[in-house]
This record gives C-alpha cells, sequence and structure tokens, in this order.
C-alpha cells in the first residue's frame, strides 16, 4: 500500500499510478463522510499556511473547508507577506516551517515551491504554478471516475492551449492511469515536445496512448471527456486576446465538438470560464472582438454534459484527501 505521509504534494510526474489512486480512493471516502455529517478532525491543533499570489476561488476555498473539516487552522498570506520581495524563498520557508505544519503555495514558478519544499522541513501542496496544477488532477480524475466508474480506457480529450500547466499535468495523469489523453489545437500550442515523448512512455507502460492533432473531428471522435480551460491564462498580458481568439476559436467546445463524441460524453472545465457575458473580462472581449462566448459556448456549459459544478466540488474532497494522506491520517 502507498505510504504518503510527509511526501511533498508539488507535481504529478511525482507519483506512481498507485499513488494517485490512494488520493483518488481516499477522496471518496472523505467524501462520504462528509455528505453522512460524519467528523473526521483528526488534525485538532495542527496549523497550515495559505500562500497565494495568485487569486483563487476553488483552490483557496477548497483549503479553507477541508483544513478546518480535519480540524486545522488557517492562515492566509498574500499580498500581506514579504515573500521574494524582501525575504528570500528559502528564508520564507524556514520561517515557516517553525510554524506551521504544512504550506500551500499557489502563484508563479515551480522553482519556488520546490524551495519551499526544499528548505521547510513541512509538508508542502502546490495549489498552483506556471508549469503544474497538480490538485485539480485529483479533483478531475475523481470526477470523470464517479460518472463512469472507472478511469482506464477513457478517450479524454483537452481543447484549446495544451501547453502550460492544465494541459501538461492532464496529458501525464493521464498516461500514468492508462488514459487515452488527446491534446486537440494548433499545432502551435501543443505542449513541449520532451514532455510528449516522456508521456508517451509512461502511456506504453500503463495501457494509455497520448496523440496530438488539430483535426477536431479526428480529436474529439468517441471521446469520452471533453475538456477545455480559458485562452489566456493568469498573468499573461492582455495584448494577447487577440492572438488567442484566431488562433483557437477553431477549438472551442461546441455541439459540433460533441457530434463526434460518444454519446455519454461529459464536459469538464477547471473553471472560471468564458462561456456568456457575466464577466468583466467578458464584457471587454465581447466589446473589441464582439465575441460573446469563448472557449465553451454558453449552450455546452450549462447543457445536460456539463459537470464543471461537481468538478469544482471535488476540489475540496481531494485537496483534503491531499492533506490527509501527506500529513499522515488513519486509515479510513
Amino acid at each position: 500500500m502507498a505510504d504518503l505521509k510527509n511526501r511533498n504534494f508539488l507535481k504529478m510526474l511525482d507519483f506512481s499510478a498507485e499513488e494517485i489512486m490512494r488520493f483518488i480512493d481516499t477522496a471518496e471516502k472523505l467524501k462520504k463522510m462528509k455528505k453522512e455529517g460524519k467528523s473526521h478532525r483528526v488534525f485538532e491543533g495542527k496549523n497550515i499556511a495559505l500562500i497565494f499570489e495568485k487569486t483563487s476561488t476553488r483552490t483557496y476555498c477548497s483549503f479553507e473547508v477541508a483544513a478546518h473539516d480535519l480540524g486545522m487552522q488557517t492562515t492566509y498570506l498574500a499580498g500581506g507577506s514579504q515573500i521574494g520581495k524582501k525575504e528570500s524563498i528559502a528564508d520564507t520557508a524556514r520561517v515557516l516551517g517553525r510554524m506551521y505544519d504544512g504550506i500551500e503555495y499557489r502563484g508563479y514558478g515551480q522553482d519556488i515551491v520546490e524551495d519551499l519544499a526544499k528548505y521547510s522541513g513541512v509538508v508542502v501542496w502546490n495549489g498552483l504554478t506556471n508549469e503544474s496544477h497538480p490538485t485539480q488532477m485529483i479533483a478531475d480524475m475523481l470526477t470523470v471516475k464517479e460518472k463512469f466508474g472507472h478511469l482506464d480506457g477513457i478517450r479524454f480529450v483537452y481543447m484549446g492551449d495544451a501547453r502550460y500547466n492544465l494541459g501538461n499535468s492532464l496529458m501525464v495523469t493521464c498516461a500514468k492511469l492508462g488514459i487515452h489523453y488527446v491534446a486537440c489545437t494548433d499545432p502551435k500550442y501543443y505542449p513541449d515536445a520532451e514532455l510528449v515523448e516522456k508521456c508517451k512512455a509512461l502511456a506504453k507502460e500503463s495501457g494509455g496512448s497520448v496523440t496530438l492533432t488539430s483535426d477536431v473531428s479526428e480529436g474529439c471522435k468517441d471521446a469520452d471527456v471533453i475538456y477545455t480551460d480559458v485562452w489566456v491564462s493568469m498573468g499573461e498580458p492582455d495584448d494577447v486576446w487577440e492572438e488567442r481568439i484566431k488562433d483557437l476559436s477553431a477549438y472551442q467546445v461546441n455541439e459540433k465538438a460533441f457530434s463526434y463524441a460518444k454519446d455519454n460524453a461529459i464536459f469538464m472545465h477547471c473553471l472560471p470560464a468564458f462561456h456568456d457575458l457575466g464577466t468583466e473580462i467578458g464584457r471587454k472581449v465581447h466589446e473589441k472582438f464582439g465575441l460573446s462566448e469563448m472557449e465553451v459556448t454558453n449552450e455546452v456549459f450549462e447543457g445536460k454534459r456539463s459537470v464543471v459544478f461537481d468538478e469544482a466540488e471535488n476540489r475540496m474532497h481531494t485537496i483534503k484527501a491531499v492533506m490527509y494522506e501527506t500529513l499522515g491520517g488513519p486509515a479510513l
């Protein structure tokens, strides 16, 4: 049985298929306990620091609720901290490690979260970096498992910009778990070639596969899952919108894309999504480019195939599982 106590949770490449499934199985059990109203405050007296250099709704709320459900206290660190400004990451890590039992980091370079883990002496969890988004992966895989009853053999299609944290993490996770991963996008937005080759080797061992295609009908054929994300990531300049809209509009998730998929295919999105004019950014893009929907149509987002809010809820249950296992919670 996988022993995850005192393991840092930094990127999906660090974990075996068995270990990933352990997180998912623990999340299922903790979710059931939460729904049944059964207390699981196993970490009374522990404290964790939540570092957010990038804004967040789901990640922040998930860590807060999950920590409190487990009996822990939290400290939120954002603009008021000296991290990387007046104090080095190494010094900050050593300070926080003397006060806290675990540290969550959501921000920019992967090197920052890796340094926090290297110097703090306590468990560190990656809430998102430019290169990796591992907590989202456990939630996504739990959601797929809940909908289909299994993960191996699933055909999982990601449409849009596949070069960054979400696309990279999905490709790695699918490759490890025997899932058939397809990145369907303009070749300009394909993931790093070296990582693709590494994932193809992992998929060969697991029984999965990795495919890159620019053809929507080919990419979405017989899909079980079609997944997308916003076309412009946090921290990128506004002037890239025009280029992304031009390049990626053909890869919008819409009814036509789903016409190639299986009848019971589901739609997933890590959120937030630009599916209508309900956001300030969405309205600005509409004024400038005339688009009322971007990476996904409102019809798909609000339709029967969409599981995005189940997926969002599962962020909390799976983050709780990650903390439970890495802090050494008792067997469930």
